[in-house]
C-alpha cells in the first residue's frame, strides 16, 4: 500500500485520471490525499468533485479556499467571480449532496505514522503542530454546524492579518482560515500579506514565504501543501514539499508517495474556462 498526495486539481478530471494510471493506482489499497481546490477554474469542477467523493475512505481531502468558495455561494453568501467554473455544481441534481459532504471535510490532515501534515496552504511559523490541528478544529467544527451560516457569512476579508490567541468569534474564524487556506507571505511574527501572489522573489519588504521562517512544527515532520502554483512545486526546503504545479493553467499534475518522498507528474493541457 502507498500513500500519494496530490496538488490543486480545480476542476481538471482528465490529467487525474492520467496521473493515477501513471502511479498504478490500486483501489482499495492505495491512498490518496487531495491538498484542497479540488474544484474552479477547470472544465470539470462537478465530476471531479463527484469523483473524489466517490473515492470513499481511500480519499483524505483538506479544503482549500476554491472550496470554501464554492460552500459560500452555494449558501448565498459569496457571488460567482470572473473565471469561476462552479455553476455546474450550483446546478447539479446531487448539489445538496455535495455540499453536505464537502462541508464536512477538513481544514488540517496529519499521519502521525507517516509523521506528515497535511493542510492547503501551509503552517504559520506562530503555530506549532498541536495548535494548528486545534485551531483547524475550531473551523471544522462551524463549518459541520448548524452555526455554518454565520460562519460563511462573515468569511471573506483579509484582517485580522496576524494571530492572536486573543481573537474570538467571527474575526477568530476568519483569521484561521485565512492562514489555513490563503497564505503565502507573511513577516517574522506572522503577519500575512494576503495580496501578493506570485513567486518568492516578489515578497514586499519584510516578508517572505511563510516556510523560509523557523517553524514550531517538529524538524521530523514533513509539511505537504498546495495553493501556490508560482512556486512550481519548489520550497529549497526538503522537508516542506509544494504540490500545486499549476495544472489549470497549462502546467502539470504532481503527486507524491509519502513512503518514499518520490514525485510524479503528468502534464496538462489548458483545462480552464474563459467567463
Amino acid at each position: 500500500m502507498s500513500t500519494y498526495v496530490i496538488g490543486d486539481l480545480q476542476g481538471c478530471l482528465a490529467p487525474l485520471i492520467q496521473l493515477l494510471e501513471q502511479i498504478q493506482y490500486k483501489a482499495g489499497q492505495d491512498k490518496l490525499w487531495f491538498a484542497g481546490d479540488l474544484i474552479n477554474r477547470g472544465n470539470e469542477s462537478l465530476e471531479t468533485l463527484r469523483f473524489i467523493k466517490s473515492l470513499g475512505n481511500n480519499a483524505t481531502v483538506v479544503l482549500g479556499n476554491h472550496d470554501l468558495h464554492l460552500l459560500a455561494v452555494s449558501y448565498g453568501f459569496g457571488k460567482l467571480k470572473r473565471g469561476d467554473t462552479l455553476s455546474e455544481i450550483l446546478t447539479a441534481s446531487d448539489r445538496d449532496e455535495l455540499m453536505e459532504w464537502l462541508r464536512h471535510q477538513p481544514l488540517f490532515h496529519y499521519d502521525e505514522q507517516l509523521n506528515t501534515v497535511m493542510t492547503h496552504a501551509g503552517i504559520p511559523p506562530c503555530w506549532d503542530l498541536h495548535q494548528a490541528q486545534a485551531l483547524a478544529e475550531e473551523v471544522e467544527n462551524e463549518l459541520k454546524s448548524d452555526n455554518v451560516d454565520e460562519f460563511l457569512s462573515a468569511m471573506y476579508g483579509n484582517k485580522p492579518n496576524k494571530w492572536s490567541d486573543d481573537l474570538t468569534g467571527q474575526d477568530r474564524l476568519r483569521a484561521i482560515t485565512n492562514y489555513l487556506t490563503r497564505m503565502r507571505f507573511c513577516d517574522e511574527n506572522s503577519k500575512l500579506d494576503l495580496a501578493s501572489k506570485e513567486g518568492i522573489n516578489t515578497a514586499t519588504k519584510g516578508y517572505a514565504p511563510w516556510f523560509n521562517y523557523p517553524s514550531k512544527v517538529p524538524e521530523s515532520c514533513h509539511i505537504v501543501f498546495g495553493h501556490w502554483a508560482a512556486l512550481e512545486g519548489k520550497t529549497q526546503k526538503e522537508r516542506i514539499h509544494a504540490l500545486d504545479t499549476g495544472c489549470v493553467w497549462g502546467g502539470s499534475l504532481t503527486a507524491l508517495r509519502l513512503e518514499d518522498r518520490q514525485r510524479f507528474s503528468t502534464p496538462c493541457t489548458i483545462n480552464r474556462k474563459n467567463s
